[in-house]
């Protein structure tokens, strides 16, 4: 059989993308079944990137040189020439399609270069500096996808994966401890009586660590609250997955309260069920709100929000890209199968 019948399509890659994603971050999975198609394919698509980015980052022998390739696999999507790599090439049509600005790609990197090196964060604006890059990008990421560029609009965004992140921060306390790192603030922890040191060489739950804790995911429920201002003034058919997104995570740090903010012994895992629950009531449509949406960005988050505006590059025409990029991806299947269907011809 020719080697041309296992040449990829842009559905193979897509394909191989949401397995990524239904492998990797169980909430955003469940949340984009409620996105628009087209959407959910580009957020998939973008998830599977800065998913590879990260592993290729955190269990790669030599992080700097991981940085460096990804780097230069990130020159050659924006050049239009992708490395033969499934997620470069969904990346670069999404990069092209949206109109992504390069240095929303360059903060995560950024983020991931700050885990690599080990980095300490001394206070809660140094957790807020380490959120904008690993998941305040996302959040803005996120809203370009929706053809967004109001900088209210994604000061909101940036507050929601912000807050999405420091509720990681507190699901994980023990888990980050196990590995070697701590990303609650180092000064409320010693306030609160807790050694730094021997929470890494031992890691144990005690009452100072529950407080940092508890502290941590009230800032994330304020951020929340925040970002509900934006998400009603998203296009209604991109609310019910973002208001599912937030809703699921933020469960997950209402779990964390249940179990006495002790997430050094237990891991907070939200049923299925429950999910399923927050999914439905995420679908009802609520009236735009416009209060709240003058707040000024997180501080730490601005960067972002400037990225995007600096561009000068209004909304992509989303309605016929995606037309032309599906029917090129039928084309592209038809000719593979064509070419499987004429090998086996040949074959009998």
């Amino acid at each position: 059989m020719s080697v041309n019948a296992f040449l990829p399509t842009p559905s193979t890659d897509m394909g191989l993308c949401k397995q990524q994603l239904s492998n990797g971050s169980r909430s955003f999975y469940f949340a984009s079944h409620l996105l628009p198609s087209v959407m959910q394919h580009a957020a998939c698509g973008l998830y599977a990137f800065c998913r590879e980015a990260d592993d290729l980052v955190d269990e790669g022998d030599d992080p700097k040189a991981a940085l460096a390739l990804l780097h230069e696999r990130l020159d050659k999507i924006y050049q239009g020439k992708p490395e033969y790599r499934h997620t470069d090439r969904v990346l670069t049509q999404i990069v092209h399609t949206y109109h992504m600005p390069r240095g929303l790609l360059n903060a995560l990197l950024e983020g991931f270069a700050w885990d690599a090196e080990g980095k300490i964060y001394h206070s809660i604006d140094d957790v807020y500096d380490y959120s904008a890059r690993v998941a305040g990008a996302v959040g803005v990421m996120m809203s370009v996808l929706m053809g967004v560029r109001d900088p209210k609009t994604l000061a909101r965004a940036a507050d929601l994966g912000t807050a999405m992140q420091l509720t990681n921060i507190a699901r994980d306390v023990g888990e980050d401890a196990r590995l070697g790192r701590i990303y609650l603030p180092l000064d409320e922890l010693t306030a609160e009586g807790v050694n730094p040191e021997e929470l890494l060489t031992v890691p144990q739950f005690s009452e100072g660590v529950g407080v940092v804790t508890k502290r941590l995911l009230e800032r994330a429920q304020w951020l929340y609250h925040r970002a509900d201002n934006g998400i009603a003034q998203l296009p209604r058919k991109y609310q019910p997955g973002i208001r599912a997104a937030r809703k699921l995570y933020a469960a997950i740090g209402e779990k964390v309260g249940e179990i006495g903010y002790n997430s050094v012994d237990e891991r907070a895992i939200v049923a299925t069920s429950k999910k399923f629950s927050l999914l439905s009531t995420a679908i009802a449509f609520k009236q735009p709100r416009s209060e709240g949406m003058d707040t000024p960005a997180l501080p730490h988050n601005q960067f972002l929000i400037d990225s995007v505006v600096e561009t000068g590059v209004g909304a992509p025409h989303v309605k016929s890209d995606p037309f032309k990029v599906r029917t090129l991806w039928m084309l592209d299947l038809f000719e593979t199968l064509r070419e499987r269907d004429r090998n086996a011809r040949i074959a009998r």
